[in-house]
């Protein structure tokens, strides 16, 4: 469990009104540059994103720490690993 702590720690990344694949290839970059070990909060309107996010960090080795639905859209709390 997420510590809340650790959640205020957390970056927020604003990728709503982007589409597939945009919000996946803008976080990994940004992910790219953040030392291992930090959060990053994604925020997303678009609808693919609940099934593009979780799969991304499964294939990249990152945590997904948290996934809200919002009056937006939806909200990933990502944690990188090495």
């Amino acid at each position: 469990m997420t510590s809340a702590r650790a959640q205020d720690e957390a970056e927020v990344y604003d990728l709503r009104g982007l589409k597939c694949p945009l919000p996946v290839m803008k976080t990994r970059k940004r992910l790219s540059t953040m030392p291992a070990g930090s959060g990053l909060w994604v925020e997303t309107t678009d609808p693919l994103a609940v099934i593009d996010i979780p799969h991304f960090c499964h294939e990249d080795g990152h945590v997904l720490e948290a996934s809200e639905r919002v009056e937006a859209g939806h909200r990933f709390l990502i944690r990188k690993t090495a």
